[in-house]
């Protein structure tokens, strides 16, 4: 039975040349979460989508179709795309990455709509661009069923001691490790301030900014694979 979806409030994600003059497109969708769609001809200098089919611009997609795949029918927008520069643009094309790579297709995430409209706007503005990413990031996986339990140790259930040092396991949570066991650094070690600093989202202190980030790295990529993600690259080459 072929599917029709009218002026679906939606956000392009990611692009890709299809046949001669098409794309083949990935929505953020209000009510259907990720889709995935064919723009028939929207490589075309004559094509009416090509102009609106770019990041971060507010839409109304019409969609038609039997499959998974859809075909676009319509594209409307009454507002101009939200206008991100230098590292803002290149946060924002990272947290697209990560919706592209996390969500699955049609499984609606309404809250997480808004908190990726919410992080746009925020990241247009002159918000803290680490607090930004980390916000977002640990609301990401607590929507998909990944979140991270910032009050307690995993194993005692004791509340996080900002004195303390623990080991972070993804997808398990935080164990308070003996003091002996810290003289030798590892990657996988966060002192306790630093997991009550990001709980509270207090990142200005540069240290506790770094390890938020660690660990948030480490929380996503238990669940991104081996492949790396080309937005980090963006990052690393305009440093």
């Amino acid at each position: 039975m072929e599917t029709r979806i009218l002026l679906q409030p939606a956000y392009l994600l990611h692009r890709l040349p299809f046949q001669n003059t098409s794309l083949l497109v990935d929505f953020f969708t209000m009510d259907f979460g990720r889709i995935r769609a064919v723009a028939k001809g929207a490589r075309s200098a004559k094509s009416k989508y090509r102009s609106l089919l770019q990041p971060f611009h507010p839409l109304l997609v019409s969609l038609s179709g039997r499959g998974e795949m859809k075909t676009i029918t319509g594209i409307e927008s009454g507002l101009a795309a939200i206008n991100l520069q230098a590292q803002r643009l290149f946060s924002g094309l990272y947290v697209n990455e990560l919706l592209v790579r996390l969500l699955l297709n049609h499984v609606e995430h309404k809250d997480l709509y808004r908190i990726y409209q919410d992080t746009l706007v925020a990241l247009r503005g002159s918000t803290d661009m680490e607090l930004v990413l980390r916000r977002f990031e640990l609301s990401l996986l607590a929507e998909l069923g990944y979140g991270i339990n910032l009050e307690s140790d995993c194993h005692s259930h004791e509340a996080i001691d900002e004195a303390g040092n623990y080991h972070f396991t993804p997808d398990v949570g935080f164990e308070l490790v003996a003091a002996e066991t810290t003289q030798h650094s590892s990657s996988k070690l966060f002192a306790g301030e630093h997991i009550v600093a990001l709980r509270k989202l207090e990142l200005d202190d540069k240290d506790t900014a770094r390890s938020a980030k660690r660990l948030l790295r480490m929380a996503l990529g238990a669940h991104l694979g081996g492949k790396p993600l080309n937005s980090r690259s963006l990052f690393a080459n305009h440093s």
